[in-house]
């Protein structure tokens, strides 16, 4: 074939694979970032991807990966739910980050910390209501990350932010070394208690080991792990859990398809059509379904013809 033959030949393109919709409970290996392990999974195709809270890099454990429709949940599922970490803590030294990765800052004496003191301490973390954000953390001041002011040297001022812990236990004390697991709400800097720990028990700490073991509504017996599915690109089809299972707080409406088709067409449908179950949302908040498949997230409203329920963001494709 000649140049200009092959100039003039259709260019055949790449066969679109199908865009999936649905929530994936992804197991991340510790060392990569959050953003990294999202990166492999668009490289099976998925052009759509998005997170509902990342991990640190030294982190494992459950990350709500959200694919095609599910990345419009990812305000809801951050701001609602809670998360259960186990980790491990080591006494006798600080860092830049607050965990084993950073550079060290100071090295000091733990002999004089006994087991009762590390208990004593860790059970007060369910009586804190706000913690230091790390100077190496993705908040901003004045729309500029702090991890970013932090690797130029720039000063930010301290941060603090609000947190629940509703439950802290000490599983193991083996000196300077300290496991342990807490239940806490979404945001929670667990480097954050290590740090603080450490700070009050005179001699430094910081986190070494770090496993999300739950993320609301999920928990690690649900999640894949990133190499089985890079290794089988079909197992993430199989492994999508569907919109709705997110969001089991929220109460549930079944509309008829004639209201279904009203909903994709922008029009409220009236409230006579109400919740089927007793959720834990707000509520004026529901999951509008249609054959029992998410179609939006709507917020009841007074309208003239009574209360309706109005479309705060579209799931259908």
């Amino acid at each position: 074939m000649t140049n200009e033959e092959t100039a003039a030949a259709p260019q055949t393109r790449p066969p679109q694979l199908p865009q999936l919709h649905g929530v994936l409970v992804l197991n991340k290996p510790s060392g990569p970032t959050s953003a990294r392990c999202l990166t492999a999974l668009k490289r099976l195709g998925q052009k759509k991807i998005g997170h509902a809270g990342t991990l640190d890099p030294l982190a494992s454990g459950v990350l709500l990966v959200l694919l095609g429709q599910a990345t419009k949940l990812s305000s809801h599922l951050m701001a609602g739910g809670g998360k259960v970490y186990s980790g491990v803590l080591r006494l006798g030294r600080t860092t830049d980050t607050w965990d084993s990765q950073g550079q060290v800052l100071t090295e000091a004496p733990w002999e004089h910390v006994s087991e009762g003191d590390v208990r004593r301490e860790i059970s007060l973390w369910q009586e804190a209501r706000e913690q230091p954000v790390p100077p190496y953390s993705a908040a901003k001041h004045e729309g500029q990350p702090l991890y970013k002011l932090a690797r130029k040297g720039a000063a930010a001022p301290a941060k603090v932010k609000r947190m629940e812990i509703s439950q802290a236990d000490t599983l193991d004390v083996s000196l300077p070394f300290v496991r342990f697991r807490v239940a806490c709400s979404s945001g929670t800097y667990i480097r954050s208690l290590a740090h603080s720990l450490g700070m009050r028990l005179g001699c430094g700490a910081v986190l070494t080991e770090l496993t999300r073991e739950y993320s609301h509504p999920f928990g690690l017996d649900a999640a894949r792990d990133l190499r089985d599915l890079t290794a089988d690109p079909a197992l993430l089809a199989a492994s999508l859990r569907p919109i709705a299972a997110a969001l089991p707080h929220w109460p549930r409406v079944e509309l008829t398809p004639e209201q279904a088709a009203r909903v994709r067409n922008g029009i409220a449908v009236s409230c006579a059509a109400t919740p089927s179950d007793n959720g834990t949302a707000e509520d004026d908040l529901a999951l509008l379904l249609v054959q029992g498949e998410a179609l939006a997230l709507a917020r009841r409203e007074d309208a003239p013809g009574g209360p309706c329920w109005a479309v705060l963001r579209g799931l259908w494709n």
